[in-house]
């Protein structure tokens, strides 16, 4: 719990940064990643197949996936508003947009079973967005999570934007839910945990996503699509006046 604290608040100290960095250079970094991931790809599918039993064959096409959805969200980066966002039609004298923003610090707790893939697939958006975010990694096979972290440095990716955390998720779920500095919580998880995540979260106002704990993600259009990116962004809603004529 106090690696929790000190995660958040170095989280919390690169987020004005992070938020305020250009898409473009989100993107860049991201991209960056995909490319320091795949020259990596075959000690990460050794460490998927060793730590899950599952095939060769399997371990290295669920890299690739994991390496394309980087890159996928490399390039969301510069076009979230554009499809996120809206100009609303308005029955008076006034322009109305619609704006998505990052939520702020996130705590991000991976699936148990997805070690690789999905435990990208649920901080990918937030940091794409403009978010900073604590993640815990899956409690039982860390390994992936923890080769992801060792890649992130030389990737330029600035330090306190990605935090990761390892430990026993009973431990650890009430803490990222009682935590009054994370602005909100992306989880998987079962529907107790969910409850509780939430119960724990409303003494902040915490918003809380929780994704079912058999989530399919190798799903494209659930994890590379708009639906991704929802618990990661917020919508301000501006009005301005029209300009006399």
């Amino acid at each position: 719990r106090k690696d929790l604290r000190e995660a958040v608040e170095a989280a919390r100290a690169a987020l004005p940064g992070w938020s305020a960095a250009t898409p473009y250079l989100r993107g860049q970094i991201l991209h960056r990643l995909a490319e320091m991931l795949e020259g990596r790809a075959m000690e990460l599918a050794k460490a998927i197949a060793d730590t899950t039993g599952r095939s060769a064959k399997k371990a290295r096409a669920e890299v690739h996936a994991g390496i394309d959805r980087i890159v996928c969200f490399a390039g969301w980066s510069d076009k979230i508003s554009s499809l996120l966002g809206n100009q609303n039609p308005v029955a008076q004298p006034f322009h109305n947009f619609t704006v998505p923003e990052p939520v702020g610090t996130l705590g991000v707790i991976a699936p148990e079973s997805s070690s690789f893939l999905g435990f990208l697939s649920l901080w990918l958006p937030a940091v794409c967005a403009g978010n900073t975010v604590v993640c815990m990694a899956s409690e039982h096979l860390p390994l992936p999570a923890l080769l992801v972290a060792e890649s992130m440095p030389s990737s330029d990716l600035p330090a306190g934007v990605f935090n990761l955390l390892t430990g026993t998720r009973k431990e650890l779920l009430p803490a990222f839910a009682a935590h009054r500095d994370l602005d909100g919580i992306v989880a998987c998880g079962d529907a107790k945990e969910g409850a509780a995540l939430r119960e724990a979260g409303a003494d902040n106002l915490k918003r809380v996503r929780v994704v079912a704990s058999d989530a399919d993600f190798e799903c494209e259009r659930a994890w590379e699509g708009p639906e991704a990116f929802r618990g990661a962004v917020e919508y301000k809603t501006v009005w301005h006046p029209m300009s006399a004529e």
